[in-house]
């Protein structure tokens, strides 16, 4: 049964910023690797989409979600076009899925019901609940000790209203910390532009972060400070890490020149969020993943230009494939990583 949805505030307060150039995708960014264009597809049942996040368990099962509350699963080694196993219903909307400190429950960041625990079971319980401090939990990372950092993306606008937050273009985000043993949820950093993936540096004592509105990647020491570390070509999303140091990071879309142009223009951007959904600056249908390491430089980068498979919002490398979520997708969808 799905919760109530939150009914967003109908009116974005923007403020006037600068406007900027979207970078051409050339040098490392070019598209010379376009292998996310002939990805193997294994797709979510009839009418489900949106496997916003992937994850690949000990099991060797392939866990996403979709926009009706529901978890997934299919067999790492699947064929494409394999369907799912139901897993489990939170009644909200999973958004990033990790696992936790055992290993065995998964960790999910629900948009409507904030941070989750799912036992192998099926069981779901809240960790957090939907009262502040959580708004809008959206992916996690967890540490040897347990403790569990995720992005709370905007206390101002729920997922279904995501645009809005973009086009307001205000700090509406933060990090937060749970810790199990004791229930407690702290505040790590605040005044962020809708922080989205997350990750935890080998040694544990930073944090990697995008954020979605500004389009950057940064370090977030836990000791305090936060340093920036790129600005990206395109908007990034969920990230995780491989283990040997480097990150993949999930790019929905390349910077839209058009939304970029209106960040001097407060009023526009005010009427442009009152406007049906396909009116307002639309993604490119343009599939997008980069490889980082621990100081922000780029690797390499996969690309899909024909948009085959798009809007792609998760990433995870298992081995020698890489998996990948899509925010509006019909499926998860499966790639050589070489």
């Amino acid at each position: 049964m799905l919760i109530p949805r939150p009914r967003p505030p109908r009116l974005i307060r923007p403020v006037r910023e600068q406007a900027t150039v979207p970078p051409p995708l050339t040098g490392a960014w070019a598209a010379t690797d376009r292998r996310l264009d002939q990805v193997d597809l294994l797709p979510l049942p009839d009418g489900a989409v949106g496997p916003e996040d992937v994850l690949v368990d000990p099991g060797g099962r392939v866990i996403s979600g979709d926009e009706d509350g529901r978890l997934w699963w299919w067999p790492a080694d699947a064929p494409a076009g394999t369907r799912p196993h139901l897993l489990a219903e939170t009644g909200g909307r999973p958004l990033g899925i990790e696992l936790d400190r055992s290993g065995e429950a998964l960790i999910v960041c629900d948009a409507y019901r904030g941070l989750l625990r799912v036992t192998p079971d099926g069981a779901v319980r809240e960790l957090t609940g939907t009262a502040p401090p959580v708004h809008l939990a959206n992916n996690a990372t967890v540490a040897r000790d347990g403790t569990i950092y995720f992005t709370d993306s905007s206390d101002r606008f729920p997922v279904s209203h995501w645009k809005r937050d973009l086009l307001e273009h205000r700090p509406n985000g933060r990090v937060l910390a749970h810790h199990p043993a004791t229930g407690r949820t702290e505040v790590v950093a605040d005044g962020l532009y809708f922080p989205n993936g997350i990750a935890l540096t080998p040694d544990e004592s930073a944090l990697m972060l995008v954020e979605t509105t500004t389009h950057r990647l940064l370090r977030v020491e836990l000791g305090g400070g936060v340093r920036v570390l790129a600005d990206l070509p395109a908007y990034p999303d969920n990230l995780s890490a491989v283990g040997d140091g480097t990150y993949w990071i999930a790019l929905p879309s390349p910077r839209v020149p058009v939304a970029e142009r209106l960040l001097p223009h407060p009023r526009l951007r005010q009427l442009a969020a009152l406007l049906p959904d396909a009116m307002q600056p639309q993604p490119r249908r343009y599939g997008l993943v980069a490889l980082v390491d621990g100081a922000g430089t780029v690797r390499r980068t996969l690309h899909g230009p024909a948009g085959h498979y798009w809007m792609i919002t998760g990433v995870r490398q298992h081995g020698d494939q890489l998996w990948l979520g899509s925010l509006i997708g019909p499926g998860v969808a499966r790639v050589p990583v070489d």
